[in-house]
Formats: C-alpha cells, sequence, structure tokens
C-alpha cells in the first residue's frame, strides 16, 4: 500500500496544484479525477499482488522445470510462446496497435502490427533462454542485437523508423515483463552458474530489441 501511494501521490498532488493555480476545471471533471485516482490505487494494488503471489512464483517454477526436461527446443518454444501471448494481450501494445490504425488511415494494419511485435518479443525471449541455458554472455547478445537496430535504422523506410522504436518500448508492461523475468530467473537458478540467478536478466532488454528489429525489416521490404 505505501509503494502505491508514494507512486501515484505525485500526479495527484500535480493535478490537484494545477486545478487550484491555473486550470480551474470543472468541479465534477475534478471529482472524476479523483474517482479515477481512487480505481487506480485499488487496481495497483490489486495487480502487484497478483504479480507477487502468482505470476512470479510460478513463472520462476516454469523456468526451473525446463532444465530438467532435457530439452532445448522445448525451452525456446515455451519461452516464444509466452513472449507472444502476453505481448498480444498487453494493453500498452493495444493502445500503440489502435493509435497506429487510427493515424495511419488503413495504411498500416493496427492488429497486424500487434501480431509482429507479440513475433518480435517471442523470438528474442526465445534468444534470451538460449544464450541463459548456454551460457553465452548476454551482452554480446546486446550489442550485436544494438548493432542490428542501428543498421536497420538506416536503410529501413524512414517513416516507419520511431514506430519501430515506439513499438519496442511499449513491450515491457504489466503483463510480459513478469512472465519473461520470472522464467529467465527461475532458469538462471537451476543453471547457477559463474553469475547465478544475475544470469537471468537482461530478457527483457533483449525481448524490447525484438520488435524494433521486425518492424525495421518490414520497412525494408516495403
Amino acid at each position: 500500500m505505501p509503494e502505491v501511494l508514494r507512486a501515484i501521490a505525485p500526479l495527484v498532488g500535480s493535478v490537484c496544484l494545477l486545478q487550484w493555480l491555473l486550470v480551474r476545471a470543472p468541479a465534477a471533471q475534478f471529482l472524476q479525477f479523483l474517482g479515477g485516482a481512487a480505481l487506480a490505487v485499488l487496481g495497483m494494488l490489486m495487480l502487484l499482488a497478483g504479480i507477487e503471489h502468482g505470476i512470479l512464483p510460478m513463472g520462476r517454477y516454469v523456468g526451473a522445470e525446463l532444465p530438467r526436461k532435457g530439452s532445448v527446443w522445448l525451452i525456446l518454444g515455451v519461452a516464444a510462446a509466452l513472449g507472444f501471448v502476453t505481448t498480444v494481450a498487453e494493453p500498452d501494445v493495444l493502445m500503440l496497435s489502435t493509435q497506429v490504425q487510427k493515424v495511419a488511415g488503413g495504411e498500416v494494419s493496427g492488429r497486424a502490427l500487434g501480431y509482429w511485435i507479440a513475433v518480435g518479443v517471442g523470438l528474442f525471449a526465445a534468444l534470451a533462454l538460449w544464450c541463459i541455458s548456454h551460457g553465452y554472455a548476454m551482452t554480446r547478445a546486446l550489442a550485436v542485437s544494438f548493432g542490428l537496430m542501428i543498421v536497420l535504422s538506416l536503410i529501413s523506410t524512414p517513416s516507419l523508423v520511431p514506430l519501430a522504436y515506439d513499438a519496442g518500448s511499449v513491450t515491457t508492461g504489466v503483463l510480459s515483463a513478469p512472465v519473461l523475468l520470472a522464467i529467465g530467473l527461475g532458469l538462471s537458478a537451476v543453471l547457477a552458474r559463474h553469475s547465478g540467478s544475475l544470469d537471468g536478466f537482461g530478457i527483457l532488454g533483449l525481448a524490447s530489441v525484438g520488435p524494433v528489429i521486425i518492424v525495421l525489416l518490414l520497412g525494408c521490404f516495403r
């Protein structure tokens, strides 16, 4: 509860200050804002409780069990599938897809964009787990991916480059981030290499690069 209040208090305080000094919004609208803020606090409390007591423990268990099955392809397949399905349902991705559909006027399909973003997250989440399971340095995978991203930014359709980077920024939300991070931590904890569970970090960064590269590649073939 204190963490949630500390997170939302600056926003509520800023709006209240603006209401008092500058904007003077109608009382009904201001009260609607306060009611929405209260609902946001309640929603965040429920969300954080669900993540802490449900999603994270199950994700770590799945990540810990996968190596015991003795199949690298199973690990990669599960990572790709979970990355895809959680991203498709990600609120931030849905919002971006909706806005693109409205602004592009049919030139870019919002639904197709959402699916391509999910494909990028799934593929690069699988790549991250491959790095963890084989002891490959995540820094190298990130360096190569960022290098490829920069090169593609220079040759892709200019109008799609900003959209590609926005596509990467909306992927680490309330659904995909806890699931992927928990699986990575669970996998690295079982493998217990030189840096232990710290090997499980980096999966979100690599997964966020995936949609950027996918959208930039689409721009190269337009």
